[in-house]
């Protein structure tokens, strides 16, 4: 059948499963949008207030469910407000499929109007991409770039198509798209005898697991591993929901943020054993001391991170359900009670735990928020230090439904991010916690939010500075806070209200929870809580730049004198 480039567009969507796609319209892309026009009914576009809020919006959708993500603009700017969201997603492995516009191809190089080389800017921050010049070239490559996407590690894959292509016309034939099987194993069985020796051999082992794990749905199969070989498990950012918080095996995040109770287990394990995380810097901290006294095991999906940050003595290349299927057929039930006994007695010994006179304080608010919205509740965060509030203190218990910026750290990701989620879930509670930094980043997409009747809880932790920096400051810069005390004159309701949202101020943990309770009734429109904190509220246990783990600040005295 012929059709226009900009149709085999949409018909490419719809054949991927494609039911909802995040964007904003401009003149290379007019055709494509003419075509959602005619679309219309047959796949839902949400349009941002901001191309990165797009691509945020793709990612949250993306993590949320485990599909691919879609995200659409136009030449030029539109294509490089992109790159953000791209690149964030691209640090973390989420599977996301960005469509840009260009100028014709007989303007390319020019310097046209709204013309920019998007897919050399994006080169280093995409799985792959494409510059597309014919309509006869739209079909093959969307069925490619969908495909790449989602297979081996995930990543965001770009495809620019010029506006002439989007114009011309071609033969479409529907196909149905080709299935992608990422449950696969590179290594030989010597590879996995040698690790199942050292797990039986091992005494004192540790699992340490990452998103790699939530990627390829394996969090019932490492359930099943640390059951087996009865040995604790921490979880990096990315990885948290991959094992419950509740589990008396789980000893915590691990890295500058982490609880001491991991950074003893680290200390004192003989094998760690990670799973689909990358070892990277914020998780290592101090890598010639990281694990000192512990063989390594490696298991990962990308033979690329292999020895990359931390040398092992042992690794598996594959999907990390597939790899962990298999370990549990081989493996012998281990028993390790003297070494979970002195784990839970660290935990007991070092909770983590805010130490603050006031009740209202990081851990009083994000355990408010839990109590009162519960384990289904799919919980945003932005970057900062909310973002490790959150994380130590939610206590999330499913995969998929703990969504932040781990990687790349991208401030104003939160609100964008809660809009993709509850657009893929609108039934479910979304919960963004935000800081007032990041608030001012992206705060327009609450008019989204409002007009596409979103009910996203938007839960700013505002203490009038850039609180992780600040922290920094304070602890390794004699308390020079350079441009971190914000002292912004934004009324936050009035913002909130006049882009479409209801909107709280609270002060205590009662205000909260009425504003909570009033924010959860409320299922047409978005709700901003604005929680006024102290700006000193620092966030503890923290390893210090370069570091090592072994010993985290566990709490800084009226005086600045750092206990560990």
């Amino acid at each position: 059948m012929i059709k226009n480039g900009a149709d085999i567009v949409l018909e490419c969507l719809l054949e991927q499963g494609v039911d909802t796609v995040f964007g904003y319209p401009g003149g290379a892309i007019l055709n494509v949008y003419d075509s959602f026009y005619k679309y219309s009914g047959k796949i839902r576009h949400i349009l941002t207030s901001h191309e990165q809020g797009a691509a945020h919006a793709a990612d949250g959708y993306a993590r949320s469910t485990g599909k691919v993500g879609v995200c659409v603009a136009t030449s030029g700017p539109g294509a490089t407000n992109l790159v953000t969201g791209i690149a964030t997603a691209y640090m973390d492995s989420i599977p996301m499929v960005a469509i840009t516009c260009n100028v014709a191809n007989n303007l390319l190089g020019k310097d046209s109007f709204q013309e920019v080389d998007i897919v050399g800017i994006t080169m280093p921050v995409t799985k792959h991409n494409f510059l597309i010049k014919s309509a006869d070239e739209i079909a093959p490559t969307f069925r490619r770039a969908f495909k790449i996407a989602a297979s081996g590690r995930p990543g965001p894959v770009l495809i620019d198509i010029t506006k002439d292509a989007t114009a011309g016309e071609a033969d479409y034939k529907k196909e149905i798209p080709e299935r992608v099987d990422n449950y696969k194993i590179e290594s030989d069985s010597a590879a996995f005898d040698k690790v199942i020796e050292m797990i039986e051999k091992a005494e004192r082992p540790l699992i340490m697991a990452g998103g790699g794990i939530i990627a390829s749905g394996a969090s019932k199969e490492l359930h099943k591993f640390q059951k087996t070989i009865d040995a604790p498990v921490t979880l990096a950012t990315m990885g948290l929901g991959a094992f419950p918080a509740s589990d008396p095996a789980f000893t915590g995040m691990i890295g500058m943020h982490g609880s001491k109770a991991t950074s003893l287990a680290v200390k004192h394990c003989d094998l760690l054993i990670n799973i689909g995380s990358r070892f990277s810097d914020r998780v290592i901290c101090d890598p010639a001391t990281f694990a000192r006294r512990a063989k390594i095991v490696h298991i990962d999906v990308d033979r690329a991170e292999i020895n990359k940050n931390i040398l092992t003595d042992a690794y598996l290349i594959g999907d990390a359900r597939a790899v962990l299927d298999e370990l549990n057929k081989r493996l012998h039930k281990k028993k390790h009670g003297e070494w979970m006994s002195k784990i839970a007695g660290w935990k007991q010994k070092y909770p983590v735990k805010y130490k603050s006179d006031s009740e209202f304080n990081p851990e009083t608010i994000v355990k408010e928020i839990k109590c009162q919205t519960g384990d289904d509740t799919y919980l945003v965060t932005d970057v900062g230090q909310h973002q490790m509030w959150a994380a130590q203190f939610f206590g999330i218990e499913k995969p998929r439904h703990f969504l932040s910026s781990g990687g790349l750290g991208t401030m104003g990701y939160g609100v964008g991010a809660a809009i993709g989620a509850q657009a893929a879930h609108p039934d479910s509670v979304v919960v963004n916690i935000s800081g007032d930094g990041c608030f001012h980043m992206n705060l327009q997409e609450l008019s989204t939010a409002a007009t596409q009747k979103l009910p996203i809880i938007d839960v700013v932790m505002n203490n009038n500075v850039l609180g992780m920096v600040r922290q920094w400051q304070r602890l390794f810069y004699g308390e020079r806070f350079s441009h971190t005390t914000l002292n912004k004159p934004t009324n936050y309701d009035m913002v909130a209200k006049g882009l479409g949202a209801d909107a709280y101020t609270v002060t205590n943990i009662e205000e909260l929870g009425k504003a909570l309770s009033a924010a959860l009734k409320n299922r047409t429109k978005p709700t901003v809580i604005n929680c006024v904190i102290n700006p000193d509220h620092a966030v503890l246990p923290m390893v210090p730049g370069g570091e090592s783990i072994e010993e985290p600040i566990l709490e800084i005295t009226a005086d600045g004198k750092e206990v560990r």
